[in-house]
């Protein structure tokens, strides 16, 4: 599982970020580098795109390093957004240029783009969630939905009672049922000048 970030470390990076310490913009790099690219990976399915937003992401956050408030939420948590924003920002312009290039029909282009990028944020955030669940949700989760087990046999397999067993269960899919809800945050379809 993902080690936790404290709020007084993400105080402390954001102001080492604000007064433009390089050495800051790489523990932050070693940190979450490989979250960033997961993330846009899962998006867009390509590894030189996923290498290009983590770059972009990086280079925002050390532009921007006053754009990240503590109160709102962990740093792990803002990068992870960034990452999906602009993840998603570049399927939009890839498969936008895609579509021209082929001259396609505009309006049933941009249905199918929406749909392609409301799914890749969905798949993104629920990835995102999984690997942010504490461990005991996911390994329940696994248990019961990647290896078929029915919650008696995940019960036994992790040792706890049965109750705890669905306890687990249940709160892991809730966390992963607002993977779609949440992935779409701020989630406008092109033309109405609103950025995601």
């Amino acid at each position: 599982m993902a080690k936790e970030t404290p709020p007084r470390w993400d105080r402390r990076m954001q102001q080492r970020l604000s007064r433009g310490e390089a050495a800051a913009l790489g523990e932050l790099y070693d940190r979450f580098a490989s979250l960033v690219h997961s993330l846009a990976h899962r998006v867009l399915d390509d590894e030189a795109d996923a290498d290009r937003v983590t770059r972009e992401v990086f280079g925002h956050i050390w532009e921007n390093p006053d754009a990240y408030d503590p109160r709102q939420g962990s740093m792990r948590s803002w990068v992870a957004r960034l990452a999906r924003q602009k993840a998603v920002q570049r399927l939009r312009q890839t498969e936008s240029a895609a579509y021209e290039a082929a001259g396609e029909d505009t309006a049933e282009a941009l249905a199918e783009l929406e749909l392609k990028v409301r799914r890749a944020a969905a798949a993104a955030r629920a990835d995102y969630i999984v690997s942010s669940m504490p461990t005991s949700l996911r390994a329940a989760l696994d248990l019961a939905y990647f290896q078929r087990r029915d919650y008696r046999q995940t019960a036994a397999r992790l040792g706890v009672t049965e109750d705890e067993a669905r306890r687990r269960l249940r709160l892991g899919l809730q966390l992963l049922s607002t993977a779609n809800t949440q992935a779409l945050e701020g989630f406008s379809p092109p033309g109405n000048g609103r950025a995601l």
